[in-house]
């Protein structure tokens, strides 16, 4: 009902001198009244004052758990309507992103900074987690360590975050690039080369790691766990749309750090409503997200605070690519780490 018909109503009702002796003072205040009342009723739900967003994502643990906000309400607690478009594979959303068909994406810093032009830069608003054993390599029973895969056959599909694992395990180990054969297969493909006996190693990520490696009777030779991992996952968008859609985008994180809390205060009731969305059980989707570190405020403090991590791991990440060329991509220079709307979220979010 408009607001105009109300005061009508009430106008019509009205009378000076009526027998219950309503004064004309408390006619305009009743008035007053409904203004208020109907002026908050658009705080519930969905603010019609914001946009739709929409979301590129993957199937991974890591990005999986914001559809928590979707079951729980929060993204309608926090009044923005927003749809998670799922793609195969990263690189796509966030080219989809960069010619501006979608609002933001979940991606790695890695696939940021490879990312093809477009209608405008790539800009990093959040750290949404960092792998801490949830990626790594399976070898051969006989293979023992990464220092054993020099001449070896490695399954990693190049340019991918799988060969971002290897590059930073062999670098820990002092193995140069070129002493390692890589064929560049996907995760799937690898799982099954390694089962056939054609590939000496791979590089996946869970639950296919653990699984491949049962399998073969085999070894995990490393994971991001023994490193301060430059897999570093993010929400990215372009420069424009950031500008544009602050106000949603603001949002969005806002009831992304809900969703944090609720990892931390009631995570059988997150895992659980998660777990049943992607067909698995609560405790299978906890044990593949326990491989990483999640996207909480001391997270993005560490990223984008004084210690300003991810402007280091940036350079890291651009100084591996050139240590192996053979991904034959454009490495780009101009990704935008901005913690103005970061530092403003987390300044304003409260539990």
């Amino acid at each position: 009902m408009k607001v105009i018909s109300i005061i009508n109503m009430l106008r019509i009702s009205w009378k000076p001198k009526s027998k219950l002796n309503i004064k004309p003072g408390f006619c305009l205040f009743a008035i007053a009244l409904c203004l208020t009342f109907l002026t908050n009723a658009c705080g519930f739900g969905f603010n019609q004052s914001l946009k739709p967003l929409r979301i590129g994502t993957v199937s991974f643990p890591g990005y999986d758990i914001a559809r928590y906000a979707q079951t729980s309400e929060i993204f309608k607690q926090r009044g923005i309507k927003v749809e998670l478009v799922l793609f195969e594979n990263s690189q796509d959303a966030n080219r989809a992103v960069i010619r501006g068909r979608l609002d933001a994406a979940f991606a790695t810093l890695w696939d940021v900074i490879q990312v093809d032009p477009g209608n405008g830069n790539p800009v990093v608003l959040m750290a949404i987690d960092i792998s801490a054993g949830v990626d790594g390599i399976v070898a051969k029973p006989e293979i023992k360590s990464v220092a054993n895969l020099r001449g070896k056959k490695v399954g990693a599909q190049l340019g991918t975050t799988n060969h971002l694992v290897l590059l930073e395990a062999l670098k820990a180990n002092e193995v140069k690039p070129s002493d390692v054969q890589i064929l560049d297969y996907s995760n799937d493909v690898t799982a099954e080369k390694i089962k056939a006996g054609e590939i000496d190693a791979g590089v996946l990520w869970q639950p296919l790691l653990g699984e491949t490696a049962k399998s073969v009777k085999g070894n995990i030779i490393h994971t991001t766990k023994q490193v301060d991992s430059l897999v570093i996952d993010i929400l990215m968008s372009s420069d424009k749309i950031a500008k544009a859609k602050k106000a949603e985008l603001k949002q969005f994180m806002l009831a992304w750090f809900d969703v944090m809390h609720a990892v931390e205060t009631q995570p059988k009731k997150v895992f659980n409503a998660v777990g049943k969305q992607l067909g698995q059980t609560g405790e299978a989707f906890a044990s593949n997200y326990a491989g990483l570190k999640k996207g909480d405020m001391t997270l993005n403090r560490r990223m984008f605070g004084p210690e300003n991590r991810l402007k280091s791991a940036k350079e890291e990440i651009i100084q591996l690519l050139k240590s192996d060329p053979r991904h034959n991509r454009v490495i780009r220079q101009d990704v935008e780490i901005d913690n103005s709307l970061i530092n403003e979220v987390m300044a304003e979010w409260k539990p």
